[in-house]
């Protein structure tokens, strides 16, 4: 999916809602234990339910290997059937991933070629040579991990090198890999505060926003300082929708969070455009 497919679809949709599919079978409604793939019969119900309101899905694969072949097989299941059923829909394989050269290029054609993803999630620290090759994928994209939304972050993340936080130079060094225009960037929307030195350095990228919701991010304050004249924002809820409810009236209320995101964000672009 191309870039400019993706932001027709935030505008027809008025919406740049992502919906993490992070399946816990110990949060999931217990009638669907009863299902050959619980994991699965959750995800579609989900998806029917909400896909008027979201432009995006982002499964976080660990949550479908911790459960074994049984998991990546509802993984499998769940793109196709994005993929069959809603192919307007940008999909973001979660996996954070990144290795030396050969390897990161197995991952890459195990998320684009094999499952069919959009995207993939990618960590920086090994560099160059680690990014790259999901970046040769045409119509493909690579999100980098940036500025994270975990305490952890400022581990790392915010420390000062020669001057500069380290986020910074990773952002200032990915511009210049080859097929760069196919990068995207992780930034936590608990960071917020940050977005307009990080727009100074990636003003048209896109960025791909956790946190809003559960961890108590603001969608104000990232359209503030985060939406450039492309919208340019991917942002996700996982939990506050899919975890609406427990009860069989769970997709009804997933929805009818996903529509209250959407409302709130369709006011944000009308604010802007």
């Amino acid at each position: 999916m191309t870039t400019e497919h993706l932001v027709a679809q935030i505008h027809k949709k008025q919406s740049f809602l992502c919906i993490g599919l992070d399946v816990d079978l110990a949060k999931i409604p217990e009638h669907l234990l009863k299902e050959e793939d619980p994991i699965f019969a959750f995800n579609k119900a989900i998806i029917d339910a909400t896909h008027e309101f979201c432009v995006a899905y982002k499964p976080n694969t660990a949550f479908y290997e911790a459960y074994g072949i049984k998991g990546w097989i509802a993984l499998e299941k769940t793109i196709k059937y994005l993929n069959d059923k809603y192919p307007e829909i940008f999909t973001i394989a979660d996996a954070k991933r990144g290795d030396i050269g050969n390897t990161s290029t197995m991952y890459a054609k195990a998320f684009f070629d094999d499952l069919g993803f959009d995207s993939v999630t990618v960590a920086p620290y090994m560099g160059k040579d680690s990014v790259e090759p999901f970046l040769a994928f045409e119509d493909k994209h690579t999100i980098l991990l940036a500025l994270t939304s975990n305490e952890g972050a400022f581990d790392f993340q915010t420390k000062k090198i020669e001057g500069k936080e380290l986020y910074k130079q990773v952002l200032e060094t990915s511009i210049t890999y080859k097929n760069a225009e196919n990068l995207m960037y992780v930034v936590g929307a608990t960071k917020a505060s940050f977005l307009a030195d990080i727009r100074q350095i990636i003003p048209s990228s896109f960025l791909l926003v956790p946190g809003v919701g559960a961890q108590g991010g603001s969608l104000s304050e990232v359209c503030k300082y985060g939406m450039n004249q492309h919208v340019g924002l991917l942002v996700n809820s996982s939990r506050g929708i899919i975890y609406a409810s427990k009860q069989e009236d769970f997709a009804q209320a997933a929805r009818t969070c996903a529509k209250d995101l959407q409302k709130q964000m369709k006011l944000e672009l009308e604010q802007k455009f």
